[in-house]
């Protein structure tokens, strides 16, 4: 396993981080709270220490599977979720006052089972709240002792304004990133280093297009979210363009001889300096799959061919 401290704490982190979106439950597909468990041992026994969640994830579900999983590794495990997406009477909004900072992070802690939160972060800014009055608050729950550090999600260039002033406060933060999505390479290359942050990548894998299951005729059923257009990643001239990039994966694959899901990991691991990867994961195999990124390098020469075949305009810029 490969590992690294998260700037500015004591957060020493697996580079492969368990994303915990399919513990909701909800939008991908049949999921097994057997094999999410299974899973989560699994991770741990391979010496995955990092784990992500959120408390719109499935409405909370998330966080409890993920909570009954550590139970007794609770020690040894780095617990992220995050804060300020609310649902509330049918609608969702995002909210970063202090009153639902205090009522989420209780509401987390209980359903994760623990006393405290390692790493508790922004799940989207709600553009009304003023940065200084969640950093205070932030730094209260600390001082309470619910939370031991606190990060940053989806975030870009326009927002470092507001964050100049507070270097050192914030100890990560994340973004979607993934050799189908480099829109945001940028930023995550940028403010990593501008803001002493360190970056982490969700929809590493693309939302599953970069782990060689699909072909062109990919379908999903109704209660699988990325039936939906929205999800560009599975329809249209995307989808084409995402299995040209598999393609040269696969024989890069043939190349190492290490799992397709894992060459997708491992190009972010070298491409993006000091980084960690997210990957949800919904059973042990697919857990075993992405381990096969830790501790090797892609070469330059591989690496080069994975950013030609991946570029696209708004990279080129």
């Amino acid at each position: 396993m490969e590992y690294i401290t998260l700037k500015n704490s004591d957060l020493k982190v697996s580079r492969l981080c368990m994303g915990g979106c399919p513990m909701g439950g909800h939008g991908w597909g049949e999921v097994s709270e057997n094999n999410l468990i299974n899973a989560v041992h699994t991770a741990i026994d391979q010496g995955v220490n990092f784990f992500d969640t959120a408390d719109t994830y499935g409405l909370g579900k998330s966080e409890e599977v993920l909570g009954r999983s550590i139970k007794r590794n609770r020690d040894k495990v780095v617990i992220a979720t995050k804060f300020g997406v609310r649902v509330e009477n049918g609608k969702t909004f995002f909210d970063n006052s202090p009153e639902w900072i205090e009522r989420a992070v209780k509401g987390s802690l209980k359903r994760l089972g623990t006393d405290y939160i390692d790493l508790y972060q922004i799940h989207y800014r709600d553009n009304k709240t003023n940065i200084n009055d969640v950093i205070y608050k932030l730094e209260d729950l600390k001082t309470k002792g619910y939370i031991r550090y606190y990060g940053l999600s989806n975030i870009h260039q326009e927002d470092k304004t507001e964050l100049n002033s507070h270097i050192g406060k914030f100890v990560s933060f994340q973004d979607e990133y993934s050799l189908a999505c480099r829109k945001n390479e940028k930023d995550l290359l940028n403010l990593s280093n501008e803001l002493e942050l360190t970056p982490l990548t969700w929809g590493s894998l693309g939302q599953g297009i970069l782990t060689g299951k699909y072909d062109s005729n990919v379908k999903f059923g109704s209660d699988d979210r990325r039936s939906r257009d929205v999800y560009v990643n599975f329809h249209g001239e995307k989808l084409k363009k995402n299995l040209e990039i598999v393609n040269v994966m696969r024989k890069i694959s043939e190349q190492t001889g290490r799992s397709i899901p894992s060459i997708a990991l491992r190009f972010i691991l070298d491409h993006i300096p000091n980084s960690v990867v997210l990957a949800g994961i919904k059973n042990p195999n697919q857990l075993l799959s992405n381990l096969e990124a830790m501790q090797w390098n892609l070469s330059t020469e591989q690496i080069e061919e994975l950013l030609m075949i991946s570029e696209d305009k708004e990279v080129a810029k």
